[in-house]
């Protein structure tokens, strides 16, 4: 959310596009809602994408599920462009989505991450 808040305060034509991709259980899950939402309508060249785990709307158009392969495939950038990536999350999330990434032909070292949760066995 800090890289959200920063983003939000710089202006001007510096500021490129940003995709964040949100996985969460259900809607009612997601910290930070009201703040992420204004975000996104004041920024037109962030798109915010939501992978919902267990619970959607009924008349939810978005991804249903886990982040995947598809829902990476169909939202990134392409990895041409070579976009600075941040994954976020538990130790296994964190491991599964970094190696789609890196299956998709994304560089490694482009690829930033953070883990939280029990470290060990």
């Amino acid at each position: 959310m800090a890289m959200l808040r920063h983003r939000d305060r710089v202006s001007g034509p510096g500021r490129g596009q940003a995709l964040l991709i949100y996985s969460t259980r259900s809607l009612e899950h997601v910290i930070y809602q009201k703040e992420l939402d204004a975000i996104a309508r004041r920024d037109v060249n962030l798109r915010v994408v939501h992978a919902l785990t267990r619970k959607q709307p009924n008349d939810w158009k978005g991804h249903r599920g886990r982040i995947d392969k598809a829902l990476l495939t169909k939202t990134c950038f392409p990895p041409e462009q070579n976009p600075a990536i941040y994954v976020c999350g538990p130790t296994n999330f964190v491991e599964t989505v970094s190696g789609i990434l890196i299956e998709l032909g994304f560089e490694p070292l482009s690829i930033k991450t953070e883990r939280f949760g029990p470290s060990g066995g």
